[in-house]
């Protein structure tokens, strides 16, 4: 039974204001059933009259009715229905008739209200009104607690005759059938098929990427686009390490998968961490970095000039006389429009602001060449617009009297269809209509501080609009594509000609941030339809490659509980290990020993599985025969017994249950035979494992195994050993038990093995016998002189990978140390220095304390070191500073590293940097150097006095130097000296070193650029890319941008107010205000 409390959906038992007969349906559905928003299918009134209240069943229903195409049906408890307290409630439910006759897959959506009144006076009654999704699972909905009894039966307050008058009553169903156009209206998207119901699958979201995915899915659906990140050649390249290889897999996935697709392998291409999917980014600058990167991959392939083609647009910005024939004017490219909200009541409003014409006049005349001051018109107008058009909306904007961004969640419509073409110049070409259909919206749902992104894209023409949120799509209503992203104030969602009470107005918060248009004239061009063969063959053979892996890895997984693993240990796997028992397992510590492994069938017979084993080896079936390896109580893993040969029907799984019962794998040891005339072992016959232990190389190792008689004593292996190690005979030796981790115990050789207690399986180590001399030879050296002590190294030693801090310190290598946990740093330390001279020092833990605690549980601790150039106790009395030098033309030339006394001044570390670097000699700099530090938002320098103590200097600190020019040594009163920085497009998104520069009276801005180029030693070619603009920080304005008849130095500089180099940054290091970090694609 599903049921819902009326307080939690819809309104509560309403008691009556203003009279309305339940029977006046037009006039009740009004006044109780608000208006959703959505178009009603059919709208119908069922009345249910009952007699004998107290005399009615528990659970009754009424007969059916027909309503939308479906049968409906109230369900009713008069006394509760059994999740309620018995007696005290009546409980009511509008009810699917028959859903099990209903075709599969089958819903309505439906808004009622349920109501309870007397059926004398239709004016007194109890209701309650919810909506729902009615499906298979969910066919009944409506209230449990629909009313007390007591209240139904006695008169309430302002009514003269209770509800329920002489146990009679009417019930009442008011059922407004609504219109679903996307199949999805109140959907609990419970195993939800986004690929079955539009054809179209979603991205994964990785943390805070779903900014990056509503981009993506815009872009796969520019077909075009797609078709042209396909023509880029990747034959030859790694997903992780390319770009558009990564791209080209993730537009597949989109294409040919049932599920939803990852990116992680596309964030990896661009040289992302974890970290950095967990950070949210602005799309407009995401888009501009990936196809900055698309464009310089697609040079000299066939989709050269693909990127320009579609999203490359021309404007021109003027400035025409009024009174004479004069303009100056430049053409510029854009690749999207950022378009005001602000103020702005829709897209043509915004588009009429961006070509707004300036009248320059009065104290604002344009200084015409050959004219004087002139009246003048200044503005944009465009040249021609791209075939796919991207506006940013300006959602997210400087506001002065808060000092901070915010959002604009003003109400900014936007067409289906738009016309551009009043927005051209009267000289573009006008052959084809500048007609534009929307294709996609870019939604931003949230607040300046965060939020979540979705797309509403519409496919092609013949499509229709999809909902693209993250991993799920789904269809959409155009009331959802334009009026839910418009922005603006909301009543609750209900219009206020049908609310009951007025509620104040809410913002919305959900907005469209980005605009796609399409130029109608060439859809099919940019929209063509997708063909198999625009899909890269290497591609679809690679990837589909990777999906029988999949596949077949999914299988395994899935059969896995069929299979069980053999590892076998060897006398060549057993010569290689250095530890405990004959190979390592479980060590916490340590990483398992490299094993031959088989996968085997539980059910397979172990003649079978031998005979495999056998042929791995190279061996004959009858030379060969395993033993099973047990753990034993002492906490070490030995070989116990040898499997039976004599029972064909025995499988490997009846051999780890009954032989190694405490085992989820089968471990075995492969006993070679060596006299096949012999291959049965005497009566009284044991198997030993002999290790030698190497005082010289300091190294333990197996050298086999040795069969020994019970009766036997212990030192007759010592001819034995002296024989295989092919030493004189004679040699002494010192023979030790190791019996388990910790306990090593010197043997007496006169003892039997019987009385040694040595059985199948056991470990023997033998060293040669040293004399005192040699014993403190080794010792004075830090060495271990005997099997006890170099065992319990193993049991306390751990693998440390040792990496530098830096990651970009090439003289560092990452390596890795065995060291013991009872070692100290400074142990630590100087076994590092054998790799590395200095590490700074610490407290001298024990590298037990320094690895611990563990939360996560790796094989391997790793260290981060740093390599210094001057001993520890130097470092402490004193200050390491970097300063990056820029030189007289404004570019990082080189970065110098100093020590110096924490009491040095900034002048001092000027002098000390002088000597390092190569300071102008053409007369343009001054020869003496400036140090200071960038301001927070990128766009002013923070100069020293020279007169600060350096270790005053806060911690971190990035400090810069140059060369102060001539020029602004000489600067006498006249002249202004004026900060300027590196930016490109946005003010925002500042980039290299800003610097000072002077400004002088009189001057076009013509001539004042020259000296601009001289400062910062710019090439003509690329000068000629570069805009120029004033940044005011008073009213934070665009910037103004600047033209050669200008004169600044006319400007009422303010002490923030600066000049804007706008030009493209080449050198990845982008800032984007305080506290973000810019994006880098670097795949």
């Amino acid at each position: 039974m599903e049921t819902l409390d009326e307080k939690a959906n819809g309104a509560p038992p309403m008691d009556i204001d203003e009279p309305v007969s339940v029977r006046d349906h037009e006039a009740f559905a009004a006044k109780n059933m608000p208006d959703l928003g959505h178009d009603v299918k059919e709208f119908k009134v069922f009345t249910w009259k009952l007699t004998g209240w107290k005399k009615l069943d528990k659970k009754l229903t009424s007969s059916e009715f027909d309503c939308g195409g479906h049968r409906w049906r109230i369900l009713l408890f008069p006394f509760g229905n059994s999740n309620a307290p018995p007696n005290d409630t009546v409980s009511v439910y509008l009810d699917y008739a028959d859903p099990k006759r209903a075709p599969e897959g089958w819903h309505a959506c439906a808004q009622f209200a349920l109501v309870i009144s007397n059926p004398h006076d239709p004016t007194i009654y109890t209701v309650s009104h919810a909506h729902h999704r009615f499906i298979a699972e969910e066919c009944d909905w409506g209230f449990t607690r629909f009313s007390e009894l007591r209240k139904l039966f006695t008169i309430q307050e302002g009514h003269s005759r209770p509800t329920i008058e002489d146990e009679c009553a009417d019930v009442s169903v008011f059922v407004r059938v609504l219109e679903d156009p996307t199949g999805v209206l109140w959907h609990n998207f419970v195993n939800y098929d986004s690929k079955k119901e539009t054809g179209y699958v979603g991205l994964k979201n990785q943390g805070a990427t779903c900014y990056m995915n509503s981009l993506l899915q815009s872009l796969f659906c520019t077909r075009y686009f797609r078709k042209a990140v396909y023509e880029i050649p990747t034959e030859e390249e790694r997903p992780t390490e390319s770009v558009a290889l990564a791209l080209q897999r993730v537009f597949y996935h989109l294409q040919t998968s049932d599920q939803p697709v990852g990116t992680t392998e596309l964030t990896k291409s661009f040289g992302w961490t974890s970290l950095d999917s967990f950070l949210q980014h602005d799309v407009q600058e995401f888009n501009r970095v990936l196809q900055d990167k698309l464009e310089s991959k697609m040079k000299g392939t066939k989709a050269e000039g693909a990127i320009a083609k579609l999203f490359v647009g021309k404007m021109k910005s003027y400035i025409k006389c009024v009174n004479v024939d004069f303009e100056s004017s430049r053409i510029e490219e854009f690749n999207d429009l950022q378009l005001n909200v602000k103020g702005m009541k829709n897209l043509y409003d915004s588009f009429r602001d961006y070509v707004a014409v300036e009248t320059l006049n009065g104290e604002n005349k344009y200084q015409a060449e050959g004219y004087g001051l002139q009246d003048a018109k200044k503005g944009i107008i465009f040249q021609s617009f791209p075939p796919v058009l991207h506006l940013q909306l300006k959602r997210f904007e400087y506001d002065v009297q808060r000092d901070a961004m915010v959002k604009i969640n003003d109400r900014h419509e936007f067409p289906f269809e738009i016309d551009l073409s009043e927005f051209l110049d009267e000289t573009a070409d006008r052959s084809k209509p500048w007609v534009y259909k929307l294709h996609g919206v870019l939604v931003h749902s949230g607040d300046l501080h965060g939020g979540h992104y979705f797309a509403c894209i519409k496919p092609d023409a013949a499509s229709r609009w999809l909902k693209f949120d993250d991993d799920r799509v789904t269809p959409v209503t155009d009331r959802e594509v334009l009026e839910e992203n418009y922005g603006g104030e909301i009543l609750n969602g209900v219009p206020p000609t049908l609310q009951r009470n007025q509620v104040r107005s809410m913002k919305r918060f959900s907005n469209a941030y980005m605009l796609v248009y399409i130029r109608e004239a060439v859809m099919d061009e940019v929209l063509p339809p997708f063909k198999e063969e625009d899909t890269p063959a290497h591609l679809k053979r690679r990837l589909d490659e990777e999906r029988l892996q999949v596949e077949a890895k999914r299988r395994e997984r899935e059969e896995q509980h069929l299979f069980l693993t053999a590892k076998v240990i060897t006398d060549e796997t057993f010569s290689h290990h250095e530890g405990f028992d004959l190979a390592s397992f479980d060590e916490k510590n340590w990483p398992p020993s490299e094993l031959p492994t088989f996968r085997v069938l539980k059910t397979e017979t172990y003649n079978v599985f031998k005979a495999r084993v056998a042929q791995h080896f190279n061996y004959p079936e009858n030379q060969i025969r395993l033993w099973v390896l047990v753990n034993r109580q002492n906490k070490t893993v030995r070989p116990d017994t040898h499997i039976p040969e004599n029972e064909p029907t025995l499988t490997v799984d009846v051999i780890r249950n009954n032989m190694a019962a405490r085992q989820t794998d089968l471990r075995l040891y492969l006993d070679v035979i060596p006299d096949l005339s012999k291959p049965e072992l005497p009566q009284g016959t044991i198997m030993v494992f002999l290790k030698h232990f190497d005082t010289s190389k300091q190294t333990l190792h197996g050298i086999g195994k040795c069969y020994a008689q019970r009766n036997a004593k212990i030192g007759d292996l010592v001819p034995t050993i002296n024989e295989r190690m092919r030493w004189t005979p004679g040699t002494p030796l010192k023979l030790y038990e190791e019996i388990k981790p910790g306990m090593i115990e010197l043997m007496k050789p006169k003892l039997t093995f019987s009385q040694s207690e040595i059985q199948d399986g056991d470990v023997i180590c033998f060293q040669v016998d040293l004399s005192e001399k040699e014993i403190h030879d080794l010792e004075i050296q830090g060495l271990y002189s005997n099997p006890i002590q170099f065992y319990d190294f193993l049991q306390n030693r751990v693998m440390i990978v040792f990496r530098p801090k830096i990651d970009s310190d090439h003289d560092a290598p990452e390596f890795s140390l065995v060291l013991s946990k009872k070692q100290t740093y400074d142990t630590m330390a100087v076994k590092v220095a054998e790799y590395l001279r200095d590490l700074k020092r610490s407290l001298n833990q024990s590298i037990a304390e320094i690895i611990s605690p563990s939360y996560t549980s790796p094989s391997t601790t790793v260290i981060l070191y740093e390599k210094l150039d001057v001993s520890i106790v130097e470092l402490e009395t004193k200050r390491s500073l970097k300063v990056i030098w820029t030189g007289i033309h404004n570019r990082e030339e080189s970065t110098h590293t100093f020590l110096l006394p924490k009491t040095s001044m900034v002048h001092e570390l000027a002098d000390h940097l002088s000597k390092q670097v190569t300071l102008s000699t053409n007369g343009q700099g001054s020869g003496k150097i400036r140090v200071f530090e960038v301001s927070k938002d990128g766009k002013t320098q923070k100069e020293f006095t020279g007169s600060e103590m350096i270790g005053n200097i806060p911690d971190p600190v990035e400090l810069y130097a140059e060369e102060i020019p001539w020029e602004e040594l000489e600067a006498d009163d006249a002249d202004k000296v004026i900060s300027v920085f590196h930016f490109s497009k946005e003010v925002q998104r500042t980039h290299g070193v800003p610097f000072k520069f002077v400004v002088k009276p009189g001057e076009r801005f013509a001539d004042t650029k020259k000296r601009l180029q001289a400062r910062i030693g710019a090439s003509d070619k690329d000068f000629a890319r570069f805009r120029f603009a004033l940044i005011q920080a008073v009213t934070f304005k665009q910037p103004s941008y600047i033209e050669d008849d200008d004169n600044i130095y006319e400007h009422k500089f303010a002490p923030e107010d600066v000049l804007g180099l706008d030009h493209v940054d080449k050198s990845g290091k982008t800032r984007t205000g305080t506290g973000e970090k810019a994006i880098v694609i670097r795949g």
